[in-house]
């Protein structure tokens, strides 16, 4: 039989559970992207439909556009919405083949000369962009656009000339690392979770973790949470919390903290769940739609987290 991506009513669900409230809140804000990507992941929906949806989101160029990654705006490919696609692909199974093929043409073209990524290619001037995400003419390759591409390729084992030497750039710039911010970190762990070379990435993320702590980059206890200072140029109580370096159990950030922190962590989370079902974003709020557009995927990667760590959701 043919799917047909319809799912059960909410009414089978238990009433005023997490997945409930959370489905109601899917279904009346978000993108077509993130309600299949929720009937996938909760509602025993198809891959398809997923794919189908994010094929709206691709350009010729193999890289993707449209607004993917809501906080950069305009048609355009960019690094940061073709890695938010292939977290898509990943989460779904589909992160291979002759798209992933034009995917890495697309990050070659766009590499910087080092051959890893910027956060933002200069072809976004003329569009809106997020204040935070600034568009310069010769932008320098970051780990915080490259780390998480790289680490997806090679945990669904791609092989492409361009990962030879943005996975060299990746080692060089995590294990350089002496300051950083949570978003740079969790790029970082992004990588180290599915490089090939293992011992190597236990080793890197041992001395991340240690630094985690000394500069107090996670947020141990939710209710001092004025102990734990806020990274500069980010949004006033924009905390980073251990669930969001170590959003499952197998991530090598896990180790960083005790089971005492995690669950502390875990229970800040789903109590952040708001009265309209769905998750808050943290980070600045620059423009409506933007904040609408993310806050079903931060949603739906709230219930992921606390699934993978085995938190009962309904």
């Amino acid at each position: 039989m043919a799917e047909t991506g319809a799912s059960p009513p909410l009414s089978t669900r238990p009433a005023r559970s997490p997945l409930f409230r959370a489905e109601h809140f899917v279904w009346l804000t978000a993108r077509v992207l993130e309600q299949r990507l929720f009937a996938h992941h909760f509602l025993n929906g198809g891959a398809d439909p997923v794919e189908t949806a994010l094929d709206a989101y691709r350009n010729q160029d193999g890289g993707y556009g449209h607004a993917l990654e809501p906080d950069l705006r305009g048609p355009l490919s960019q690094p940061l919405h073709t890695a938010r696609a292939l977290r898509v692909l990943d989460s779904i199974g589909r992160c291979g083949g002759q798209r992933v093929e034009r995917v890495c043409r697309y990050l070659t073209s766009v590499s910087s000369a080092d051959g890893a990524l910027p956060a933002v290619h200069p072809t976004q001037r003329g569009y809106p962009a997020a204040p935070f995400l600034p568009i310069v003419d010769d932008p320098p390759s970051e780990l915080l656009a490259t780390g998480p591409v790289v680490g997806l390729l090679h945990g669904n084992e791609v092989w492409h000339a361009w990962l030879f030497r943005a996975t060299d750039f990746c080692w060089q710039a995590v294990e350089s690392l002496e300051r950083s911010h949570p978003y740079e970190i969790q790029s970082a762990v992004a990588f180290l979770d599915t490089v090939p070379d293992r011992a190597r990435a236990e080793s890197a993320a041992d001395r991340l973790g240690r630094l985690v702590r000394e500069q107090r980059l996670a947020a141990l206890d939710p209710d001092r949470l004025d102990a734990f200072p806020v990274a500069a140029g980010y949004a006033p109580g924009e905390h980073h919390f251990p669930h969001d370096y170590a959003p499952t159990p197998r991530s090598l950030a896990r180790a960083w903290f005790t089971d005492d922190e995690m669950a502390r962590s875990l229970d800040h989370l789903a109590a952040e769940q708001q009265e309209d079902g769905g998750w808050p974003i943290r980070w600045r709020q620059w423009a409506p739609a933007a904040a609408l557009e993310a806050r079903p995927m931060v949603t739906i990667e709230a219930l992921r987290t606390l699934r993978a760590h085995g938190r009962p959701i309904g």
